[in-house]
Parts: structure tokens; sequence; C-alpha cells
């Protein structure tokens, strides 16, 4: 009975040693004075300064700021995917006319898809989405306007913008105004939020 215990220990022995010398999972690695050095690449880790928040108040406002974040990203992903899309399109048709069609369409599509949704939305929600198509685009939405639509209808929604306390051409300053913004957005995209 030892015997056969004694069997059954070296055959499971044997059998983790050989599953230790898997190396499937190793990227790169090298031997230097008899010493494996194995290199593996890793997810990137972001630290940023843990939060302190002096009452619940803040707390509950920082929270309420997240979930506004994580509801209006996606639309701002959405942008940036369009504009890659349309973009080269919009500058290949020949006349003004081609290009007014075009972006009516456009509008028409995204109306249709997302009306309801913006309905909704709250003034600080659009301030948030203004911020983070900055942020995606590279470029203030007063410009995209400019560059599409034309300058007197970039003119028309700043002021329109301006009645509601948001200002298109503001840009987008990840380290200092848009600090939060910018940590949150980071969280999200590596999908930790």
């Amino acid at each position: 009975m030892q015997k056969l215990i004694l069997i059954a220990f070296l055959i499971l022995g044997a059998w983790f040693a050989g599953a230790q010398n898997d190396t499937s999972s190793i990227d790169m690695g090298y031997v230097e004075n008899g010493d494996t050095i194995i290199f593996k690449n890793i997810k990137e880790v972001v630290v940023f300064p843990e939060r302190q928040f002096k009452n619940n108040r803040q707390y509950r406002r920082y929270t309420r700021y997240i979930h506004k974040v994580k509801k209006v990203y996606p639309l701002a992903v959405e942008a940036r995917e369009l504009l890659d899309e349309y973009e080269p399109q919009y500058y290949t048709l020949e006349t003004d006319k081609e290009r007014r069609k075009l972006m009516k369409q456009l509008e028409k599509e995204l109306l249709s898809e997302h009306k309801d949704e913006l309905k909704k939305w709250s003034i600080s929600d659009g301030r948030i989405l203004l911020k983070l198509i900055n942020r995606e685009t590279e470029r203030t939405p007063y410009s995209l306007i400019k560059d599409f639509r034309g300058g007197f209808s970039a003119t028309f929604w700043q002021g329109i913008a301006k009645l509601f306390r948001n200002d298109l051409k503001a840009g987008y300053d990840p380290d200092e105004e848009d600090k939060v913004l910018e940590e949150i957005v980071t969280l999200i995209e590596l999908g930790y939020l």
C-alpha cells in the first residue's frame, strides 16, 4: 500500500514538474549567468491620486459626474468615428450642393437615432459631450460646425450654446480644468468603470 501511495506521489510530482515547464505565456526571455530572465507584456496600470471627499455630498456629486460621463462618452466616440468616416468623403465631393446634401442626410440619420435620448439630457450632459467631442476629435465643436456647415451656422449655434451657459469654442484641458474628466474617461477606456 505504501509503495502504491509513493508511486502516485512520484507520478503527480512528475506531472506538476512538467506543467511548470510550460512557457506558452512567456513573451521573451534569455539566460544570463545561469538565471532565466523573462519579459512579459502586462496590462497598463494607471495610478491616480486617491480622491479625498470632505463630506458625503462631494462623494455623491462625484459619482453623479461619473454616471453622466459614462452616459455621454459613447456618443463622443461615435462622433469621432463618424468624423473619420465622413470627412474624407466630404472633401472629395466637388460642389457645395453635394456637401450640404451629405451633411443633411447625416444629420437626419443622427437625429432619428438619438433624438429621444438627447431630449432627456440636462445642460450639464451637453457640456460634458462638448468637452468629450473636443477630446476625441482634437477639434472644438465650433470649428467642426464651421468646417462642415459654414461660419454663419457656427456663429448661430455658438449663440444658442451661450444661452445655455455653454461655449462651443472652449478647448479641452486635461491637465488643469478637465483633469477629473480625463481621469474618469481614462478609467472608462481601461475598463475600470
